[in-house]
């Protein structure tokens, strides 16, 4: 029975016996396994063959005050292999007493735990790294809503600059509603926010449950899936900030980037509203400022799924269709939200009006799009009734420095 005992024992741990001196005299199969060194390199050598340098010098020198003194002595131990490479073995030395209860030999049995001391390892390098980029998240978000204050704090000095150089009306209202967009920009910052704030609650979660599993991929997986999550919030402030930026100049740009620059804005209203929104879209650039027409669109996608609502349309389909007409770059925009009574249609661009209640809308919306097509992009806007619903088509002339 006590030599099945011992088999078991050393087919299932690393087991080695030094002398009184540590030289040592007896080695299994898997101390050869694990250190990489031969029977032959080990027996009769002094046991600190498989000390590592890192090791400090107080640490041996406890354990041979310990077993010294009879007693057992117990501590996870750094050793190097024959290869240069390093294990972790949790390890147990215990003295063997003759009949006069002298030292006779040491027996050191030990057992791998290489894998769970370098996955806490990687735990701790990877807690750093997201306290870090949290540090720098927290203070990327300051930076940029200290932007915003910035430029809410400032956007009545601009009016107010833009109402002395222009005494139009429309000049006031375009800016008035500049102003009404910047609340529904920080709504839509907090509502982008609130998925991938639910998603990295989730991610930590499984990485606190995977370490406790040893599992280092699936732990590098869900490291870099936070990584990922962070950076999108990030990003978010950044598409944000640029998209409500109010000094942009004219220049080119494809009318493809413009429509996808807000359905990027509107993403989280689509999801929410449910809102198919089908695109057929061929490349045409045009001359204006690309995030005034996105304004455009944000606020038809916005009146459509107003109108959707109120007519408790239950299929809600939107199409947006861009396509050339001889020297113009025409943008269809069709909903199937109910349509709109004929009497109202010669009314609709007109500053103030609105057919939803008082408490939700401005009527700015539409007078601001038509402004924004005529005098940004030198364009026209129209709207007709469709089968069950609106169309909008906004034709940009192209010229001749925007022949493709």
């Amino acid at each position: 029975m006590g030599q099945t005992y011992q088999e078991a024992i050393e087919n299932s741990n690393v087991v080695s016996k030094t002398d009184i001196n540590g030289v040592i005299t007896f080695v299994n199969d898997e101390f050869c396994r694990i250190s990489g060194f031969s029977k032959e390199e080990l027996l009769g050598a002094n046991h600190n063959i498989v000390r590592h340098p890192e090791v400090p010098e107080e640490d041996f020198e406890k354990l041979w005050t310990t077993i010294l003194d009879k007693k057992p002595y117990k501590t996870t131990v750094k050793n190097k292999c024959k290869d240069g490479s390093t294990v972790y073995l949790n390890t147990t030395i215990t003295p063997i007493l003759d009949e006069n209860d002298e030292i006779r030999e040491f027996i050191a049995i030990r057992y791998d735990v290489t894998k769970e001391v370098e996955l806490k390892k990687a735990l701790e390098k990877k807690d750093k790294e997201l306290l870090t980029l949290n540090k720098t998240l927290e203070q990327r978000v300051k930076e940029q809503t200290a932007q915003l204050i910035e430029l809410n704090q400032t956007l009545e000095h601009r009016v107010n600059e833009e109402i002395a150089k222009n005494k139009e009306k429309q000049k006031m209202l375009f800016w008035q509603s500049r102003m009404a967009s910047l609340g529904q920009m920080l709504a839509n910052i907090a509502h982008q926010w609130r998925q991938p704030l639910t998603e990295l609650s989730l991610t930590m979660f499984n990485i606190k449950r995977t370490a406790k599993k040893c599992d280092l991929e699936k732990l590098d997986l869900y490291y870099k899936e936070s990584l990922g999550i962070i950076e999108n919030m990030s990003q978010t402030i950044d598409d944000f900030s640029n998209f409500f930026n109010p000094n942009k100049p004219k220049e080119k740009f494809f009318l493809t980037n413009a429509i996808n620059d807000s359905l990027l804005i509107t993403k989280k209203l689509v999801q929410k509203e449910n809102l198919n929104i089908q695109t057929d879209f061929e490349d045409i650039e045009v001359f204006g400022v690309l995030n005034e027409l996105s304004q455009v669109i944000i606020n038809l996608i916005q009146n459509s799924s107003e109108a959707f609502k109120v007519n408790e349309i239950k299929d809600k389909k939107i199409t947006i269709v861009i396509k050339r007409e001889e020297n113009y770059a025409v943008l269809q925009f069709e909903d199937n939200a109910g349509g709109a009574s004929e009497n109202l249609l010669d009314k609709i661009f007109e500053p103030y009006f609105t057919t939803k209640h008082q408490s939700n809308g401005t009527g700015l919306g539409l007078f601001m799009s038509k402004m924004i097509i005529e005098k940004s992009l030198d364009g026209t806007i129209r709207v007709e009734n469709i089968d069950n619903g609106l169309k909008f088509t906004i034709k940009i002339p192209l010229g001749d420095n925007n022949e493709q």
